[in-house]
C-alpha cells in the first residue's frame, strides 16, 4: 500500500494533522493502535479539556473542522489568576486578563477532549483521501531519500512520501528515527475531572495558585442544569495519588478548599483521571522523510493553554511548507525548513511553561510572596500585560 503521508497516531493531533492534509488533497492514512474514545463516561475517556486559542481555532477552520466544534465550544473572554498563598487557602491576589484589551474575540474556545475526537473521527470518515485504521499501531520505520517505508502492529508495511509522528510523548516513529529528548519531571502529578458548582463562571478561566501547581477551572456548558467546570488539579506526585484514594465526600472537601470556595461548594461530576506531569522537547523536529509534531516533538505542563495549540502551528507550519513543496513533499530541504521555522519558539515556550510550572509549585511562604508580588507588578504595567496576552496566544514570534 502506498500513500503521500502516514500520520503516526489517532489522537487529537494526529486527527487534525489528517484532516489538514487531506483537506489539501494528499492521500493519508492515520493509525492509531488503540480505537477513539468518543463517550464522556466511557472506560478510558480523556476528560480534560482543550482551549483552543484564536490561532488555533482559525486553523480548524481552515480545515474545516470548526464548523462541527462551534455549537459545543465555550468561548474564554477572561482569564483570571487568583495567588492564594497566604497561611490560609484565601485568595490575596486577583488579576483578570481581558480578550478585550488586545482583540475583538474571545482568548480561545474550550471543548472537551472526548468530544473532540468524537467530532474529528467523524469527519474523517467523510473524507475520501483519508483512511483511519484504529487498533493498529506503526512498529517499525525504514527510509530512504525518496520514500519511507513504515512497519504496521498488523504485520503488514506501507510506502509514503512523508511519515508525520503524532504519537505521543513516547512516540515510536520518533525513536525509530534516532531522535533524542530532553525532559523535566518535577515529581507532579494532575487530576482531572468535571465539577458542578453554584456560583457561575462567566465564561472565566480561573488559574488558582497556592502550592504544588495551579487548580484551574475551565469553563463547561451547564450540567443539569448547575453551572459546570472542567479542572486540572496539579500536586506533587504523593498527594495527588492521596486524593485519588478519597472517597467522593472527602474529594469534595479537599478541592472546594484548594478552590478557595471561589464559586462555592464544588460537587464531582464525572470519574477522576490522574498523569504524570513533565516537560519535554526532541533535539531536532524531522529526520529523513520524518516530521515530529504534537507531544512526539514537544510536552509542557498544562499551563496557559499552550500544548495542542503549540501543536496546531506545528501542524499549520508543516501544511505550509508542504504546499510550498509541491510534488517534493517530505524532501530534506522541506523538512529542514520545519525544522528552523519551529524549533526556537518550541523551546521558548517549554521554557517559559517550565519555569512558570516551578514558581506554582512554590511552598515557601516568602517565596509565594514574591510570586503574588510578581504578578501585581506584571499585572500593573499595561504594555508588559498585553504583550503577555499576545505571547499566550502566539500572536508574537515563531
Amino acid at each position: 500500500m502506498t500513500y503521500d503521508i502516514v500520520v503516526s497516531g489517532g489522537g487529537i493531533a494526529g486527527l487534525a494533522a489528517a484532516a489538514a492534509f487531506g483537506a489539501d488533497g494528499y492521500s493519508v492514512l492515520c493509525l492509531d493502535p488503540a480505537p477513539p474514545v468518543t463517550e464522556r463516561d466511557a472506560a478510558g475517556s480523556d476528560l480534560r479539556t482543550t482551549a483552543f486559542l484564536q490561532p488555533a481555532q482559525a486553523f480548524l477552520d481552515e480545515i474545516g473542522l470548526w464548523s462541527r466544534l462551534a455549537d459545543h465550544a465555550m468561548p474564554l473572554q477572561v482569564m483570571r489568576i487568583v495567588d492564594a498563598g497566604g497561611p490560609e487557602p484565601k485568595a490575596r491576589v486577583t488579576k483578570e486578563f481581558n480578550a478585550s484589551d488586545i482583540s475583538d474575540l474571545p482568548f480561545g474556545w474550550n471543548l472537551p477532549n472526548w468530544l473532540l475526537r468524537r467530532e474529528f473521527v467523524a469527519h474523517l470518515e467523510g473524507m475520501e483521501t483519508v483512511t483511519f485504521r484504529a487498533g493498529v499501531g506503526t512498529t517499525t520505520l525504514f527510509t530512504r531519500e525518496a520514500e519511507a517505508r513504515v512497519g504496521l502492529s498488523d504485520g503488514s508495511k506501507v510506502r509514503c512520501k512523508l511519515v508525520i509522528a503524532a504519537d505521543g510523548r513516547n512516540s515510536p516513529m520518533r525513536q525509530a528515527a534516532g531522535i533524542d529528548v530532553q525532559t523535566t519531571r518535577f515529581g507532579q502529578k494532575a487530576l482531572a475531572f468535571a465539577v458542578t458548582h453554584p456560583i457561575p463562571h462567566g465564561n472565566v478561566s480561573t488559574e488558582i495558585h497556592r502550592t504544588g501547581g495551579p487548580f484551574t477551572f475551565v469553563p463547561l456548558p451547564d450540567l443539569d442544569g448547575r453551572p459546570s467546570s472542567a479542572i486540572v488539579w496539579m500536586e506533587e506526585g504523593p498527594n495527588a495519588e492521596a486524593l485519588m484514594t478519597l472517597d467522593t465526600e472527602a474529594f469534595e472537601a479537599a478541592m472546594t478548599t484548594r478552590s478557595c470556595s471561589l464559586f462555592g461548594p464544588l460537587t464531582l461530576a464525572s470519574r477522576r483521571t490522574i498523569w504524570p506531569i513533565i516537560s519535554q522537547h526532541a533535539d531536532r523536529l524531522s529526520g529523513e522523510r520524518i516530521a515530529l509534531v504534537a507531544e512526539a516533538a514537544h510536552v509542557v505542563p498544562p499551563i496557559g493553554a499552550q500544548g495542542l495549540n503549540m501543536s496546531l502551528k506545528d501542524l499549520s507550519v508543516l501544511r505550509d511548507l508542504a504546499r510550498q513543496a509541491g510534488d517534493e513533499i517530505g524532501s530534506r530541504t522541506m523538512l529542514d525548513a520545519y525544522h528552523r521555522q519551529r524549533i526556537m519558539d518550541i523551546r521558548a515556550r517549554v521554557a517559559g511553561i517550565t519555569l512558570l510550572n516551578r514558581t506554582s509549585m512554590l511552598s515557601a511562604e516568602p517565596l509565594r510572596d514574591l510570586r503574588a508580588t510578581g504578578l501585581d507588578a506584571l499585572y500593573t504595567l499595561t504594555p508588559v500585560r498585553k504583550t503577555l496576552m499576545q505571547l499566550g496566544l502566539g500572536a508574537r514570534g515563531a
